[in-house]
């Protein structure tokens, strides 16, 4: 029997659901051997080996609405790449470490992470809907920071206590991995601290399982008094069928700011056509280009990394070819700098 999530008191309590949701029917359902995804593909059973040596450590996890987007047949597709395990992961590679972006530094405690004047990071939950094999957080210490909603009430209370803080980011894992009860105490929570103006969601799941946009996640979005700001992350326009495309429409109409921030990878997206052919399908479905991050150097992800000169160049070329707002910022993030670095 599923549980659904509530507070009685300000205590998380769970209460039984007869039916499963759509998207947590499809997050159970998800592939989670390489073995089987090239199967499904037709690839050569050679490739499902080498993944299963090269995933162990970091879990493979890709649901199948996003695999159904994938060419058969093709082991350079583009979206395959981003989530098969490659024997490279194994490199041990100098200047990939385990904290590229150095997080651990910056953590307060209950889930809470500040690196920026004015805002701050609340992890939701350590889980994701996909595993991405470039994720800057393929090693973070989610049971160590308090990323759950065990700490939730503590993390608001932080947050109530610093009246500097404006912005809060939602981000995970996925915070959308929770369940909309759950979220809408958190956020109603969060909406309650005056000095809070404005709540940013991080998240892949709109590109990787469209269905988690319930009518009751957009009904807790139209009602908060916060000024919401969803940033999805898609890398490559096949990732943005029709589907994902009807669930982003939808979402538009309560979401004031919808934005996209991808990741510059090598063989993924790393040519001006494919990126053009991404902001081109982003502006389509009413999202804006906003960032386009060369890779955070996490170990086991060197395969990916596309060099800074290029990403440059790469910027030059669109904004010769698209409007301005069609041209994300280039961006590279160091460890203890206030903030981004904006490259182009």
């Amino acid at each position: 029997m599923e549980t659904s999530t509530v507070r009685t008191n300000g205590s998380i309590t769970l209460q039984p659901s007869m039916v499963r949701e759509v998207w947590k029917q499809e997050l159970a359902d998800a592939v989670r051997d390489p073995a089987e995804l090239c199967d499904l593909l037709d690839l050569d059973p050679a490739i499902a080996q080498k993944s299963k040596d090269a995933g162990r450590d970091f879990m493979f996890l890709v649901p199948r609405g996003f695999i159904s987007r994938m060419q058969p047949g093709d082991p350079n597709d583009p979206l395959l790449l981003q989530v098969l395990p490659r024997l490279e992961e194994l490199d041990d590679i100098p200047g990939f470490v385990s904290d590229p972006v150095g997080e651990q530094p910056a953590r307060r405690g209950t889930g809470l992470i500040q690196k920026y004047h004015g805002r701050c990071l609340l992890l939701v939950t350590g889980g994701c809907a996909v595993h991405c094999r470039y994720c800057f957080r393929r090693e973070f210490p989610y049971a160590e920071s308090g990323a759950s909603p065990a700490s939730f009430v503590a993390a608001v209370n932080e947050i109530r206590a610093d009246e500097s803080i404006h912005e809060v980011i939602l981000s995970g894992g996925d915070p959308l991995l929770i369940d909309d009860a759950l979220l809408e105490t958190l956020i109603r929570d969060i909406d309650s601290i005056s000095h809070v103006r404005r709540l940013r969601i991080h998240t892949r799941i709109p590109v990787v399982l469209p269905s988690r946009i319930t009518e009751q996640l957009l009904h807790i979005l139209d009602t908060t008094r916060l000024t919401a700001c969803v940033v999805i992350h898609a890398n490559h326009a096949a990732e943005l069928d029709s589907i994902v495309a009807g669930s982003i429409r939808r979402m538009s109409h309560v979401v004031r700011i919808l934005l996209n921030q991808a990741v510059l990878l090598r063989g993924v997206n790393d040519t001006a056509e494919s990126l053009i052919q991404l902001s081109e399908r982003l502006l389509d479905i009413g999202v804006t280009p906003y960032y386009l991050h060369l890779l955070d150097p996490v170990r086991g992800a060197s395969d990916f990394d596309v060099p800074e000169e290029i990403g440059v160049r790469l910027i030059e070329e669109l904004r010769n070819r698209l409007s301005g707002y069609a041209v994300p910022r280039l961006a590279r993030e160091h460890p203890g700098s206030p903030s981004k670095t904006w490259l182009a």
